[in-house]
């Protein structure tokens, strides 16, 4: 059992992050809020994250799509990472990839993305997957791609698209 003052500390602790938490917003943040506050709305910001996750929706939604054949290992919409299992294409089943998206900004913007590829190839003697570079190509194609799905789902947004 917590003794009282340990308790008391901590409930400071946590009044003061929940007060702190809702100070943090900009000046120009506050601006785009709309009629009272935003209570009655401004409509959303088309740069702006959905409800509910941490990171720019569009690219979000856009990293998922492109990523879709590959299994997914872990998803943080808040913290907006998206790791990927090992993949390997039936195509070459010799060589896998792995890959980690980082959404790193609540805006639409390209350096608000950061991808990681890891690739693996099976070696013929013994079976064993050893760790292989990458071409840097290879990921920005995949950066590229995902800030074009961005972009489309974006642009489907828009009144009168």
């Amino acid at each position: 059992m917590l003794s009282r003052p340990l308790v008391t500390v901590l409930s400071v602790v946590a009044a003061a992050s929940m007060v702190a938490s809702c100070a943090s917003r900009s000046s120009t943040e506050r601006e785009n809020r709309g009629l009272f506050g935003g209570l009655l709305g401004s409509g959303p910001r088309a740069d702006a994250p959905e409800a509910g996750i941490g990171v720019n929706a569009f690219l979000w939604r856009a990293s998922l799509d492109t990523l879709s054949f590959m299994p997914l290992s872990q998803i943080d919409p808040f913290g907006g990472v998206i790791i990927t299992d090992w993949y390997a294409s039936p195509e070459a089943p010799e060589e896998r990839f792995k890959a980690t998206v980082y959404i790193l900004d609540s805006r639409l913007r390209a350096d608000a993305l950061s991808v990681q590829l890891f690739r693996q190839v099976r070696s013929a003697q013994t079976g064993e997957w050893t760790d292989a570079s990458v071409d840097q190509g290879t990921r920005i194609q995949i950066e590229n791609a995902i800030l074009t799905r961005a972009r489309q789902l974006r642009i489907s947004q828009l009144p009168g698209s």
